[in-house]
């Protein structure tokens, strides 16, 4: 259990165009048991801005800071912890819904074991309540860039009810030790988007931390909100930053391999597929994604 001492434990979600999600996802956070908190509700330019509306609600601890522009998940995300007070930081997607108690169960591993750096809540879909997302990650592919959730997609029936240490942090939901931050650095925030919790978990393994998943720590996700699972722009960033990620963190021997896989196997097959389905934005974007990976500052 966590000490006698309750640190401050600040809590940073993201808001762009999603004001009534963001509403949703800080109603849930008036039920939190743990009361050593702050929220900080970071705003990426919304068209509209959030901030009446969110202080209407009076919700508890609740602070809005509102960007002159959109610095992207690893950006938004970096700002925030700039402005956090907290000795812990949990960075929380807005299209989650908290459960009461998910503080203090994240915060018992790092007080169980000082090396633990990071801790990760069981994720499971709010529209699917028994169904998990992540129960902690397999381990990267170096060759591939690819990875799994452990326990994606399988019933919530009792078999990921064991804390473990996992291979990468799952940016929905990852509570972070300040000492870390201070060591590691934080989110690179040139990703703006998709693989800068993988980048930052390799770095964190570096320094010898652990990153633990928690399962008596459950959160509800909804799952691509903001973006949508369908965006075009998405498929830029996934294709730009699994380049970049490899060229971070790769060996020279592991590089090769993959970028040999990725330019004969993965390209040949996604161009076929976006050119028959016709998503000509999604092709354009995929080509975009690979140039700029490739010679993009890494």
């Amino acid at each position: 259990m966590y000490t006698a001492v309750s640190p401050l434990v600040s809590i940073i979600t993201l808001n762009w165009n999603t004001t009534e999600v963001t509403c949703d996802f800080l109603e849930s956070s008036k039920k939190l048991t743990y009361k050593n908190y702050e929220i900080l509700v970071c705003d990426m330019n919304s068209d509209q801005d959030p901030t009446d509306v969110i202080n209407t609600n009076n919700y508890p601890n609740t602070k809005v800071f509102r960007s002159k522009e959109n610095l992207g998940f690893s950006g938004g995300n970096n700002w925030g912890i700039q402005k956090a007070k907290g000795d812990y930081i949990f960075i929380v997607n807005n299209d989650t819904i908290l459960t009461p108690d998910i503080l203090e169960n994240l915060l018992t591993s790092f007080f169980n074991d000082a090396t633990i750096g990071v801790t990760c809540p069981k994720i499971v879909f709010y529209d699917k309540p028994t169904t998990i997302q992540y129960a902690g990650f397999n381990s990267m592919n170096m060759f591939t860039a690819r990875t799994t959730a452990v326990g994606s997609l399988q019933e919530d029936d009792g078999t990921y009810d064991t804390p473990t240490f996992t291979n990468g942090a799952h940016g929905c939901a990852m509570m972070v030790k300040r000492e870390v931050i201070e060591k590691t650095g934080m989110f690179p925030p040139h990703f703006f988007l998709y693989y800068e919790e993988w980048d930052w978990s390799f770095r964190i393994l570096k320094h010898g931390y652990k990153i633990s998943y928690e399962p008596s720590a459950k959160i509800y996700h909804k799952e691509s909100v903001t973006v949508g699972k369908k965006n075009p722009i998405k498929v830029y960033y996934h294709t730009r930053n699994r380049i970049l990620l490899m060229r971070r963190n790769a060996s020279l021997g592991q590089y090769i391999v993959f970028i040999s896989f990725f330019l004969f196997v993965t390209t040949p097959k996604s161009s076929l597929m976006f050119a028959l389905k016709k998503e000509g934005r999604h092709l354009k974007n995929f080509f975009k994604g690979v140039f700029n990976g490739l010679t993009m500052a890494k």
